[in-house]
């Protein structure tokens, strides 16, 4: 009967829709643009670096350390360094960037929102930028210790004073980052709940149970004990500002959340620009934001 061919015709592309979401999720999540880390010296920001750190099973990993540069004041005087906290080093920032992003291309934001006074160090995931490897779920978070450890080590930089940030799917890296590791601060911008919470709202035709990836801010800030510092714009169609405030009440510890009116997902550094940056300054030079211990697994 031809109802019966027609129902059958549809239950197969089903079938095969279903499969192919289960066999590319991570080519979804993760597109991996390719670039080349460019030259920081050459951008207008002399005292960079390009660096390279290599992850326990070898892949190396390309990525930027810009060193905390002095701060000044409205006077012109030089407050130095670390913001006036004292010899202990000056705070460190780790950078996370969203998915179809890479150093190459928000090298500007990073030249632009970098906190005076602060170190920051940022890689490109493993199959981003000019990293080697393929991008999973599992290697993102690998390649987030590496950055911790390579940052803590640094002699300019305080230990107890390390921060992490992380945006849209640099989001997850940056709460796992802090939930792992001794952290000051953590900051979120445009955090979704989970990948199976995205799922949902962007694949609801899709069964819940192929969801291999977990990328799971609620879980992970449950965990943390530190100030966590939350940006969202409130007209972001991709990842909804319901979901931020969902990761924002789940936080363990004190949160503060910024809205940035007007902003959609990828504009909220253009349309929060100087509140925006002030924000994030203040959040990682503060003195109050000293390293709890993160609680672990």
């Amino acid at each position: 009967m031809p109802f019966a061919r027609v129902a059958l015709g549809l239950l197969v592309a089903y079938a095969a829709l279903v499969v192919l979401a289960w066999l590319l999720q991570e080519r979804i999540a993760f597109p991996a643009p390719r670039g080349t880390v460019p030259d920081p010296k050459q951008l207008g920001i002399p005292d960079g670096e390009r660096i390279e750190l290599a992850l326990p099973d070898g892949t190396r990993l390309a990525g930027w350390y810009l060193p905390p540069r002095t701060a000044t004041s409205a006077g012109g005087q030089a407050v130095g360094r670390s913001g006036g906290q004292g010899d202990r080093g000056a705070p460190g920032l780790l950078w996370f960037y969203g998915n179809g992003e890479n150093i190459a291309s928000i090298w500007p934001v990073l030249r632009d929102f970098r906190p005076p006074g602060a170190a920051l160090l940022v890689l490109d995931y493993p199959g981003y930028g000019a990293s080697a490897g393929r991008a999973t779920e599992t290697a993102l978070y690998a390649a987030a210790d590496a950055a911790y450890d390579a940052l803590a080590r640094r002699a300019e930089v305080d230990p107890e004073r390390i921060f992490a940030y992380g945006r849209s799917l640099g989001s997850a890296v940056a709460s796992h980052a802090a939930a792992q590791h001794r952290t000051a601060g953590l900051i979120l911008e445009s955090p979704f709940t989970s990948a199976r919470d995205m799922a949902r709202e962007h694949y609801w035709l899709l069964p819940r149970f192929i969801m291999r990836l977990r990328l799971d801010n609620v879980a992970n800030v449950q965990r943390v004990h530190c100030p966590v510092l939350l940006f969202h714009g409130t007209a972001d169609r991709l990842v909804p500002p319901a979901m931020g405030m969902r990761v924002a009440a789940a936080v363990a510890g004190p949160v503060e959340v910024v809205l940035i009116p007007g902003s959609g997902h990828n504009d909220t550094y253009d349309l929060g620009r100087d509140e925006y940056r002030s924000k994030l300054a203040e959040f990682v030079l503060q003195p109050r934001n000293v390293a709890p211990r993160s609680a672990h697994p």
